[in-house]
This record gives structure tokens, C-alpha cells and sequence, in this order.
């Protein structure tokens, strides 16, 4: 029997990734995701897609709260990529306006602080999150001074 368009699982065509670091110490906020959503079990930014009609502040903003339950201020765009399935995916520096992290288990199994080497070693490490870190070396792009 053949899936109609209703069927499927519409995929956003956009997306957002907030990169948050620690002043203190230059540690990432990094999640793992639930199982039950796409890529279950990765370690990741936290983001998500862009709704129809959104900014992506906007969907930045929402998607950490969402997630994550925590206000963000994005602050700037350093990165795009476009992933194999063509999501195209802007990453944003972005700075916390709350610290209270509550995660939503539907979405997110933990968020934690880790430093970038204990990030970009994660053996569950998120491919794009890798290719992120990968164009971080490459000169690609820098990261402006620590956000949170």
C-alpha cells in the first residue's frame, strides 16, 4: 500500500542551533536527544526547525525554550550547512537571559556543560555537529568572545 503525502513526515526545510558557552570556563551547552525524535541518543546544540512563517530568531528562540526551558538572545549567525536530507542549517551564537535549565523528556534524555574537547570526542556526537567543529579548525569561521 502506498504512503500518500498526508502520511508522511513533513521535515522543516529550515533550521537553527544555538552555540552557547560558559564565560567561566568556555564549555558548550550541549544535549542529548530523546529517543523517540530524529537522531535519538545524539549529542548536539540544542535548535530545532523553523516553522512556517518564522524568523530564525524567532525559531531559535522557541526551540530553546521548548527544549531546553530557557530564555536565549541569538547574537550572531557564524555558521551554515545544509544537511545530507537538505535541512539547511543556520548555527547561531546565542547568550542566555535565564539559567535555569528545565529539559523537556519528550525532546531531550540531559542537557550538560562540556568542554569543547569533551564534545567533539562524544562518541554519540551528532555528524553535523562534528562538521561544525571540523569548519571551527578549518578557519571557516570564528566564534566570537564566550556568550553565556
Amino acid at each position: 500500500m502506498a504512503c500518500s503525502k498526508k502520511d508522511q513526515v513533513e521535515r522543516p526545510a529550515r533550521a537553527v542551533v544555538a552555540v552557547i558557552r560558559n564565560a567561566d570556563d568556555e564549555s558548550f551547552l550541549v544535549i542529548k536527544r530523546a529517543e523517540n525524535i530524529r537522531a535519538p541518543g545524539k549529542i548536539c546544540f540544542p535548535g530545532g526547525g523553523i516553522e512556517p512563517g518564522e524568523s530564525e530568531h524567532v525559531a531559535l528562540i522557541r526551540e530553546i525554550k521548548e527544549e531546553i526551558g530557557i530564555d536565549i538572545d541569538p547574537l550572531v549567525n557564524v555558521y551554515n550547512s545544509v544537511t545530507p536530507w537538505g535541512v539547511h542549517v543556520s548555527w547561531y551564537t546565542a547568550k542566555m537571559l535565564t539559567h535555569e535549565i528545565l529539559v523537556d523528556p519528550q525532546e531531550v534524555q540531559w542537557c550538560r556543560w562540556l568542554s569543547e574537547a569533551e564534545v567533539r570526542q562524544h562518541p554519540d556526537l551528532l555528524e553535523s555537529n562534528r562538521q561544525f567543529f571540523d569548519a571551527l579548525d578549518a578557519n571557516v569561521f570564528q566564534l566570537p568572545d564566550v556568550t553565556a
